[in-house]
């Protein structure tokens, strides 16, 4: 079901791991970012979305992880776009034939193995690099690029509606998870990312992440802050005080410790590993 969290902008969220998909109204159909995550999840978004008259004239991903990619058949053909960097990680991932069924066996470990539809996955086009909004008839959304979690990974400002659309950042069940596959420096890369998202804060009275609950006024800078606090702690080997982990935890979400647990790990071998001092 979607529901309404600023004008014009609508949320759909997923049972799985309280996935967000964000609907933006435009003057001739809608804006639809990250759409997820089962097949039955999807053609309900879909249903909603004729309902309201208000077919999908153009989809964007926020980064590549599977989970932001997906699509249904139901939503139509639109131009689906993300972050040339975003869209040239995608097509390395697919080029690889045996992706998909790595997908599909990752989720056989989860409630939704056998429900997710791979068949539309991943079919993006990169904007130009130094795409500043994103194209289409709707209200300015603002592209804020940056490296944390994911390769070409962007939040988009949607301008006019006070609305932050996150992607896999600003959580309040979710720690940060920093890309620490593919980065040279995954701290600052996401301390660089904060920034950013740090300079646009003030402009937005909801913050909706991909995975968690939507933020009101006020939020997007506190999240921010926590998650500062979250990375500076891994930074300097520190436990952090981060009520997302420990017996704080939502109840659900215990696992998030876990995830926790082995990004301090990997960063202490990398630290061991270049010598650098913790």
């Amino acid at each position: 079901m979607l529901r309404q969290v600023a004008e014009g902008v609508l949320v759909h969220e997923s049972a799985f791991v309280q996935s967000n998909a964000v609907v933006v109204q435009g003057r001739d159909g809608v804006l639809l970012i990250d759409p997820g995550v089962t097949g039955s999840e999807l053609g309900c978004l879909a249903g909603d979305l004729r309902e309201l008259g208000r077919p999908v004239v153009a989809g964007f991903s926020t980064h590549p992880d599977w989970d932001h990619l997906l699509w249904h058949a139901r939503l139509g053909e639109a131009p689906r776009y993300g972050t040339a960097r975003c869209a040239a990680a995608v097509r390395d991932q697919l080029s690889d034939a045996g992706a998909k069924e790595r997908i599909a066996d990752h989720l056989l470990e989860t409630e939704i193995a056998g429900q997710v539809p791979l068949d539309l996955l991943g079919l993006i086009t990169g904007l130009p690099a130094g795409t500043a909004r994103i194209p289409w008839d709707g209200p300015q959304a603002r592209l804020i690029e940056h490296q944390a979690h994911a390769p070409g990974h962007a939040a988009l400002l949607i301008e006019e509606r006070g609305v932050l659309v996150a992607g896999d950042m600003l959580s309040d069940v979710l720690v940060p998870m920093l890309d620490l596959d593919g980065a040279a420096d995954p701290i600052e890369d996401y301390l660089a990312a904060l920034r950013l998202l740090e300079e646009v804060a003030g402009e937005a009275d909801v913050v909706v992440p991909g995975h968690g609950s939507v933020g009101g006024p006020g939020q997007a800078q506190a999240r921010i802050e926590q998650d500062r606090a979250y990375v500076l702690a891994l930074r300097d080997g520190r436990d952090p005080d981060d009520p997302r982990i420990g017996p704080s935890a939502k109840p659900g979400w215990e696992w998030v410790s876990d995830v926790h647990t082995g990004q301090r790990q990997r960063l202490a071998r990398r630290s061991e590993g270049d010598g650098t001092p913790r």
